[in-house]
């Protein structure tokens, strides 16, 4: 059983009649400053659970996340 057209905006103005607009608008309002709010922490949570690696310098070797190499010519060019 599918709802139409017409009873999607039977529903519509029902839901306008009871509430009004401005109640409406505050709601609408309210539901996307929770989903932009939700939206954030998702980013924020996806930082925190993969962190940059760390690079670090120490007597000429370069260690990546706990693994060292030797610094090469290429390594000396690139670094600022």
């Amino acid at each position: 059983m599918a709802i139409g057209p017409m009873q999607l905006l039977l529903i519509l103005l029902i839901v306008v009649l009871i509430f009004g607009t401005k109640k409406l608008r505050n709601i609408g309002q309210d539901l996307g400053g929770a989903v932009r709010g939700f939206k954030d922490g998702l980013k924020e949570s996806e930082g925190a659970a993969a962190p940059s690696p760390q690079i670090a310098t120490r007597d000429g070797a370069v260690v990546i996340e706990g693994e060292a190499r030797e610094k090469t010519t290429d390594d000396a060019g690139k670094s600022a």
